[in-house]
This record gives C-alpha cells, sequence and structure tokens, in this order.
C-alpha cells in the first residue's frame, strides 16, 4: 500500500525492487539528485540585486553621515577636563537644521581660518550678547538682562581657568564660543566669533571610554539671573 508522503517524481506506485541495485544487493544510500545550475538569466538577476542592495545601504550610510550623525574623535586640551584625548562622539548635524544652539550647547565645526580643520569648543555668546570676560568671570549683557548676569561654569577646572579681559558683542548668526581649558583653548577670543554655518553639530553621545557614555556629554544650563 501506498503510504502518504512517499510519492515520487513521477507518481509511479511503489516498486521495492527499486531499492536493489544491479548485484541484488539493498542499496540504503538516498539517491540524491544532481545539483542544477542557476538560469543565467537568475544569475543575473541575483547579482544585479545584491549589487543594488550594497549601492542602497551605502547611499543611505553617506546620507545619515552628511545630514544626521556623524563620528569625531577627540584630539588636544581645549576642552580639559570635560573631554580627553580620544574621546569618540557622535555629532548631531540634524538639531540644528530644525532649531538655534544654545547657550551651554558643546559644538563641532570648521574652524573659520582654516575650514579644514574641525574644533569642538562651547558655546557662550548667542547672536544678539555682549560678552564681557573680566579676569576669570564671563558676563552676558542682553536685552532680556540688561544688566547682565555672570555665567556660572563649574565645568572649568581652577587650574585651567585664565585670565582674559575683552567685551564682544556677537552679530547676528554668529556665537561666541571658548574652550572649558581657558589656558589651552583657541577659540573666539583670538579669532573672532564664530558663523554659524561653519558649525558641523552639537555632541550627542559619546561611546567611549566606556565609563564615561552619555548623552549630550558636556552641554550645561546655565541659571540666566541678572546680577543686582
Amino acid at each position: 500500500m501506498q503510504n502518504v508522503g512517499d510519492v515520487n517524481s513521477n507518481d509511479s506506485p511503489y516498486n521495492p525492487s527499486s531499492l536493489l541495485n544491479a548485484d541484488g544487493i539493498l542499496n540504503t544510500d538516498p539517491v540524491v539528485p544532481p545539483p542544477v545550475a542557476p538560469h543565467p538569466k537568475e544569475a543575473r538577476h541575483g547579482m544585479r540585486s545584491f549589487v543594488f542592495s550594497v549601492l542602497l545601504v551605502l547611499v543611505v550610510a553617506i546620507l545619515f553621515r552628511m545630514f544626521v550623525a556623524a563620528p569625531y574623535l577627540v584630539e588636544g586640551a581645549s576642552m580639559e577636563h570635560t573631554f580627553q584625548t580620544f574621546d569618540y562622539l557622535i555629532v548631531d548635524r540634524l538639531s540644528y537644521r530644525l532649531g538655534s544652539p544654545s547657550r551651554g550647547d558643546v559644538v563641532v565645526f570648521h574652524f573659520p581660518l582654516d575650514t579644514k580643520r574641525t574644533f569642538i569648543k562651547r558655546i557662550i555668546g548667542l547672536p544678539g550678547d555682549t560678552v564681557t570676560l573680566d579676569g576669570k568671570t564671563v558676563t552676558i549683557t542682553n536685552t532680556a538682562h540688561p544688566e547682565g548676569f555672570p555665567l556660572d561654569e563649574p565645568y572649568i577646572a581652577e587650574e585651567l581657568s585664565a585670565q582674559s579681559h575683552m567685551t564682544v558683542t556677537v552679530k547676528s548668526e554668529e556665537y561666541f564660543v571658548l574652550g572649558d581649558n581657558r589656558k589651552e583653548s583657541a577659540d573666539s577670543r583670538y579669532w573672532g566669533a564664530l558663523p554659524a554655518s561653519n558649525i558641523v553639530g552639537r555632541a550627542f553621545v559619546r561611546l567611549y571610554p566606556l565609563k564615561h557614555i552619555n548623552l549630550l556629554p558636556g552641554a550645561y544650563n546655565y541659571n540666566e539671573t541678572s546680577s543686582l
């Protein structure tokens, strides 16, 4: 009797003699059909699909890096102790396309005097602010605070602070940026305000060192209280 699932390719009745070889010995090895080579058109179609998939992944990766986020490696002492050399950051390139930088943001930008170089600094002065550096104190004066308010800067280590004396009014579409290591930072004190168009994005994630992984590393919200 024919069992369910035992029908062969030509639907012929089960024949026990088909299990015997030419010498009448039971053949226990399964019959494996020879491999069938893919049709040339199918092979070409498969190759095109593979190439298309690879190109699509590359395009998405490039667009993501150009417009959404990109990795950067910190080098130099200008932002110590907030950042150290070899800190690995993911920079958010999208947020500033949708809104403006805030005071206290840590930003990556193309150096205005040599756009092939990339710097990382902290935004201190916004468009319309008057920034006054008096010794180790930074004071911000603007329409909301005509009497001015001093910045509380706990991210600056005492041994890395420095004496500076200058007053700058920040123009539209510009930002006044400083490094957290005021002794070692080449920033707006020396080369002027940063054009908004030079900003790549803000530091969004620190991935290395592992013990310092965090979101918005170094960002600080100031208590903008007018001095009396």
